[in-house]
């Protein structure tokens, strides 16, 4: 219980600091300095989220990262066991990327100022003209040679397994005709979701090989991908979790 208040207590802390910088990087990047604000507020996020896995006491194993595109324009797709993955993309993920959040973060103090300073977008399922205009925002960020992360799931699993991909999901991707690299992540949600207390455990993320969306047939490309993806992560998934289960057993 200690742990996680200290935990708690760090997020606050951190969060309040940055705030600041990260609110005038934003207004910065309206005056015209968009490309170089955006690696100086990675660089924030970059920080943070291996200074919190750090405070929580996430013993990261990472593997693939050589199939993250360096340049151009890239769409994680991941899988969403808690809210400790967003921690684990923004500290390994290498670049700058943006994501699509679901409208009720847009109420979530603190939350609601980073999500569009990092380069978010959030996104009403329920209006389709304003879901439309969302999506139209990360693919033009794509092609303007950026990254944007979604989960597919649609929430977080919370040790359920992987759930059923909503096809819908990768628009993004399909309409930018993008570079996709899965994403599989095991341990976060035994770090705190579990059992809604700190427990420091392993943690493992593979970035694994990319797929070019061009090489997809045109034809249901989105149930295509959807499918292919998941087969990708769900492999993936089931080669690691019985690696965390002894580690967190030990």
């Amino acid at each position: 219980m200690i742990r996680t208040i200290y935990c708690a207590v760090c997020l606050v802390i951190s969060v309040s600091f940055l705030t600041p910088f990260g609110i005038i990087g934003f207004f910065l990047s309206l005056l015209g300095l968009r490309k170089p604000m955006s690696w100086v507020m990675f660089f924030f996020s970059w920080c943070w989220g291996r200074f919190m896995l750090a405070v929580i006491g996430g013993r990261l194993i990472i593997s693939g990262r050589e199939n993250i595109p360096r340049k151009g324009g890239v769409c994680f797709v991941s899988n969403h066991n808690g809210f400790i993955d967003i921690f684990v993309i923004l500290g390994y993920a290498g670049r700058p990327f943006g994501f699509v959040a679901k409208k009720e973060l847009m109420f979530a103090p603190l939350l609601n100022i980073w999500i569009p300073m990092l380069g978010g977008q959030f996104i009403d399922r329920k209006d389709p003209r304003k879901a439309l205009k969302t999506i139209n925002a990360g693919v033009a960020r794509i092609k303007s040679g950026g990254a944007m992360l979604i989960f597919p799931e649609g929430h977080r699993s919370r040790g359920r397994g992987l759930l059923p991909f909503h096809p819908g999901s990768f628009k993004l991707a399909t309409q930018s005709e993008t570079v996709i690299v899965p994403v599989a992540i095991t341990g976060t949600y035994e770090l705190f979701e579990q059992k809604y207390r700190v427990n420091p455990g392993p943690v493992r993320v593979t970035f694994c090989k990319p797929i070019n969306t061009t090489d997809i047939p045109v034809t249901d490309r989105k149930q295509i991908l959807s499918d292919q993806i998941y087969g990708i992560i769900k492999k993936e998934l089931e080669k690691t979790s019985g690696n965390i289960s002894a580690e967190n057993s030990n």
